[in-house]
C-alpha cells in the first residue's frame, strides 16, 4: 500500500469526512475545536495531514514541529480500515517527513480501573509494536493526565516543555513528571 498524504485546509473537500472521524476517535473532552485545528494549520509548524489509499481516505494526523521535535497530538484511521495496516503506514509516513525529529504521542494511561482500559492497552501495544518507546513520563493538558511515548530519540522533559512554551507563545503550561516521581512544569 502506498499512501497519499494531502493537507487538511478550510476548502479540502474531504474535511467534512476528516472531522467525522475526528470526532468518532476522541472523546469530546479530549478534542481541541476542529475550526481551530483548520485554522492552526495554516501555520508553518503545523501539519494537518489527510492519507488516502487511491482515492479512500484512512485517516489523518495534526502534529506540530519545533526544532527537532515533532508532537502528533491527534491520529486517527477510518474505523472501517482498522487493524489493516493503514495505521502503522501513516506512522511511518510521519517519520518520513521529519526522519531527524524525535516523534512525540500522548496516550491515555494504562489505568486497569478505566472502564474502556482494554482499548488502552491495545492502543498503547500498537504504538510499541510500530517503534515507539515509554519514556517513563506523565503530562498532564488541560485536566487530562497521559502516558508519554516516543520514536527516535529520547524523551527529554525540558525540551517538550520548550516545545508547548514556543508553540502556544507560553499560553499551553503542561506538568510533567516521571512515573517516580514529580518533575516540574512551564
Amino acid at each position: 500500500m502506498e499512501l497519499k498524504a494531502m493537507p487538511v485546509t478550510l476548502t479540502s473537500c474531504d474535511k467534512g469526512r476528516v472531522k467525522e472521524i475526528y470526532m468518532q476517535a476522541f472523546a469530546k473532552e479530549d478534542r481541541m475545536p476542529y475550526w481551530l485545528m483548520l485554522i492552526m494549520a495554516k501555520m508553518k509548524n503545523t501539519d494537518f495531514l489527510s492519507f488516502y489509499d487511491g482515492n479512500t481516505l484512512c485517516g489523518f494526523v495534526y502534529m506540530a514541529t519545533s526544532e527537532n521535535l515533532t508532537f502528533v497530538m491527534f491520529f486517527a484511521v477510518e474505523e472501517a480500515l482498522r487493524s489493516k495496516g493503514y495505521g502503522g503506514n501513516i506512522l511511518e509516513k510521519v517519520l518520513e517527513r521529519y526522519p531527524k525529529n524525535k516523534i512525540v504521542i500522548t496516550i491515555e494511561r494504562c489505568d486497569e480501573n478505566a472502564n474502556n482500559f482494554q482499548q488502552r492497552l491495545k492502543r498503547k501495544e500498537f504504538y510499541l509494536r510500530n517503534g515507539y518507546f515509554e519514556t517513563g513520563y506523565l503530562v498532564e493538558l488541560g485536566n487530562q493526565k497521559q502516558e508519554i511515548i516516543i520514536k527516535n530519540g529520547a524523551f527529554d522533559p525540558k525540551e517538550f516543555i520548550r516545545f508547548f512554551k514556543k508553540y502556544s507563545n507560553g499560553m499551553i503550561k503542561p506538568k510533567v513528571w516521571s512515573t517516580d516521581g514529580f518533575w516540574g512544569n512551564a
